[in-house]
């Protein structure tokens, strides 16, 4: 038995877990344990807790996300595509999250345009490896191969989240 053969398991596993795009029991218990780590910081600084206000219930929601740095920037990618709820919250609540990794970090997601996200998601692969048997591309295919996916895969700027201007001046 090769490392191929194990890793072709691993990614069935993998597909298994989030079968029909949506995390099954397994998935929900190992990503709850995951977020607990890394809000307490107890896991490498790329994998962090992110809350988002759910758009039906209004109730935080804590996911565990990768965040992938590329030329200077953060960003968060949707392995498992647009249907994703966490990537429906995160537009319906404009953008606005909290990452968690030791501390809270209140930011702002920018959907990245389509024509800009085939590096970061070259990059993502290279740092998420849980998110490999997700896209179907290599990792180290080129950058035409992840331009074909780029409009399947959200992809997520990280900002600081700046208040909204009120309009007013103290005097």
């Amino acid at each position: 038995m090769g490392r191929d053969d194990s890793a072709r398991r691993l990614h069935r596993f993998d597909r298994w877990m989030y079968r029909g795009g949506r995390p099954g029991l397994l998935a929900r218990v190992m990503n709850r344990q995951s977020v607990l780590a890394a809000s307490a910081g107890m896991t490498s600084r790329r994998l962090v807790a992110m809350e988002v206000r759910g758009r039906r219930t209004g109730r935080r929601i804590s996911l565990p996300v990768v965040v992938a740095d590329y030329e200077g920037d953060r960003y968060l990618v949707a392995m498992l595509g647009q249907d994703t709820n966490w990537v429906r919250n995160v537009r319906a609540a404009g953008g606005r999250v909290v990452l968690r990794h030791g501390r809270r970090e209140a930011v702002r997601l920018e959907e990245v345009e389509v024509g800009a996200r085939a590096p970061v998601l070259r990059r993502y692969l290279a740092l998420a490896p849980g998110a490999r048997p997700h896209l179907p591309v290599d990792r180290r295919a080129p950058l035409e191969e992840f331009a074909r996916i780029a409009d399947r895969v959200p992809v997520f700027r990280v900002r600081p989240d700046r208040p909204e201007p009120t309009g007013r001046s103290r005097s």
